[in-house]
Order: structure tokens, then C-alpha cells, then sequence
């Protein structure tokens, strides 16, 4: 797979999770008073977090350094901090990640998606 599709694969990928966000908050309540008690949410979306934090760092360099539009370097790192100090991920940080980054990511990544499908004659 050349880099481009591959690029286009993991974005799909990011933008599921970032649907999968969606999905939990729907099923949660956009309340952050819910989510600050119920371990099961915060896990559902920190295990969103991380995977599009894993995915952002197999994007191709050239991807990453061509598309600034998105802070990769710092949504990698997200990926490290849930990874490794889990316990301590500040539920206020993440709730403004659902409510202010993964909407821009997610129009992000359609984008993007969008844009890679009109290139691509096949």
C-alpha cells in the first residue's frame, strides 16, 4: 500500500474513533458532572484518545509535515500520557479534548478523506 492510502486508511481509522466519541457522549449525556463520575465513560474515551493518538504517529512524515492543519505531534503525545500516567489524565483536560479538538478532527479527517477520493481516479 503506498503511503497515500495508507495516510487515507488511518485517517478512516481516526475518524471512526472520533465517531465512536460521538456515539459515547450520546449514550452518556454531554454532562460533564456524568462524566467525571462514571469510570466507564472516561475509559471509553480515553481508549478513543489513545488509538487516534497511536494512529496520528503512523501517519508518513511527509503527511505530517505536508498537512499542518493538525497539531499531530500533540495528539501523539495525548496518546503517551493516557498510555502512561492513566490514572492520572485530568477529566477536565479530556472533556475539553471531546468538546473542542475531536469536532475539528473529525472535520479534519472527512476533509481529508474527501479530498484523497477526488484524486484518486480508481
Amino acid at each position: 500500500m503506498n503511503a497515500s492510502k495508507r495516510d487515507q486508511s488511518l485517517l478512516l481509522h481516526m475518524l471512526d474513533y472520533c465517531l465512536q466519541i460521538e456515539a459515547t457522549v450520546a449514550h452518556f449525556g454531554d454532562d460533564k458532572s456524568l462524566f467525571d463520575e462514571s469510570f466507564i465513560y472516561q475509559n471509553a474515551v480515553a481508549m478513543c484518545l489513545m488509538q487516534i493518538g497511536e494512529l496520528a504517529g503512523l501517519l508518513s512524515e511527509s503527511y505530517r509535515l505536508e498537512h499542518t492543519g493538525m497539531p499531530w505531534r500533540q495528539i501523539r503525545a495525548l496518546r503517551n500520557i493516557i498510555a502512561h500516567n492513566y490514572g492520572s489524565v485530568d477529566k477536565q483536560t479530556a472533556w475539553e479534548i471531546v468538546h473542542d479538538d475531536i469536532p475539528a478532527l473529525k472535520k479534519y479527517c472527512e476533509a481529508e478523506v474527501a479530498g484523497m477520493d477526488d484524486k484518486d481516479p480508481s
